[in-house]
């Protein structure tokens, strides 16, 4: 059965009503999280949502928490995000970025001490839909090996850019640095599907395919050696070095750590006001051109076109705005048992309803 957007919205909503938070930033995780699931990236959806539920409810994470600008320029600002939810830090970061890259074009925003940030391309998505440029990087507690490392050596730290597109969607990429996020790992050993050789690498140094090890006893494979590797340094020195703040082993596991202690993750944001850098129409008309281009070549044997990063997504969007979000099975897993924890009943989820104490029906 697929959910409607707006149903499987005012779930989270009322989920994370019941742990303190207000509407307004409700709202604003909620819809990060769905667009996500909307969008088929179900690894950083509405699964996340008992998580960031059980850190509000043991404190790591807090529900009042109000992120705020402690330093700032003309171009750039450091924000402290006192804790609160990441996808609440996140977009009051990208919407500071926006305001002074308008101003002056281009702007940096760092953001330190926030929750686990979720999908970074929602935020980069955000600035692309206002016309500007968005770049977005994020770090985390580390799981990802260097090239001949026997370990961990950075997070998984994503790297996302959104690009607008004159009557069209943005072109959208949003990746791990690593091989794969290890919200797959998860997800694949959850299920128990295998997991391909690239994926992890063990204690010894060498890949393996048992995804049961991961994150204690093996550790995400950097996404094409050491190219990968570099990428994920530089989303450590824009999200966490250069606002000064947590680094490496410093990002506590949003995960597995008590509930009570904050993650202290950090992201950093770039945006790059195309109005006040272009020239007028210029910029649209290459853009047209070079997205022509690439759908124009020719392709291999099968393939209909070669797409632009996003444009799977982005349909998918659409797809799910008119038919529902078709949830998969771990997906529901997770938050049926937010229903139950958290007392917020959904007529789309199979729960016993004698062990719900608040009724929502979407």
């Amino acid at each position: 059965m697929r959910v409607p957007i707006e149903a499987l919205r005012e779930f989270c909503m009322a989920a994370l009503r019941q742990v303190g938070m207000n509407e307004n930033d409700s709202a604003i995780t909620s819809d990060a999280l769905v667009t996500t699931d909307a969008m088929g990236i179900f690894t950083h959806g509405t699964k996340l949502l008992g998580g960031y539920l059980s850190r509000l409810s043991g404190g790591g994470y807090r529900a009042s928490g109000v992120p705020r600008i402690e330093r700032e320029g003309p171009g750039w600002a450091v924000i402290d995000g006192d804790s609160a939810l990441g996808q609440v830090g996140c977009v009051f970061a990208v919407r500071v970025a926006i305001a002074k890259a308008r101003n002056v074009g281009i702007a940096y925003v760092g953001l330190r001490n926030i929750g686990h940030i979720g999908a970074a391309g929602y935020y980069a998505a955000m600035a692309a839909s206002e016309g500007l440029i968005g770049v977005v990087t994020g770090n985390d507690t580390p799981s990802v090996a260097a090239p001949g490392s026997r370990g961990a050596v950075l997070g998984s730290n994503p790297l996302a850019y959104a690009v607008p597109v004159a009557g069209r969607d943005p072109i959208l990429l949003d990746m791990a640095t690593a091989a794969v996020a290890g919200g797959k790992v998860y997800a694949a050993h959850q299920r128990g599907e295998p997991i391909p050789a690239t994926w992890l690498i063990g204690e010894d140094g060498r890949p393996t395919t048992d995804g049961s090890l991961y994150p204690h006893h093996a550790s995400l494979a950097p996404m094409a050696g050491h190219k990968g590797y570099g990428m994920g340094l530089l989303a450590e020195v824009l999200s966490g070095a250069l606002p000064c703040g947590a680094l490496t082993w410093q990002i506590g596991s949003w995960m597995f750590d008590d509930p009570g202690k904050a993650s202290r993750h950090n992201a950093g944001f770039i945006a790059i006001d195309v109005a006040t850098i272009a020239e007028p129409g210029e910029f649209d008309l290459r853009m047209q051109t070079l997205i022509d281009e690439i759908h124009a070549v020719p392709t291999a044997e099968g393939v209909d076109r070669v797409i632009l990063p996003g444009e799977r997504e982005w349909e998918r969007k659409r797809r799910a705005e008119a038919e529902g979000i078709n949830l998969p099975d771990d997906v529901r897993v997770k938050l049926t048992a937010v229903a139950r924890e958290f007392g917020v009943r959904a007529d789309w989820l199979e729960t016993h309803p004698a062990t719900l104490t608040h009724q929502f029906r979407s």
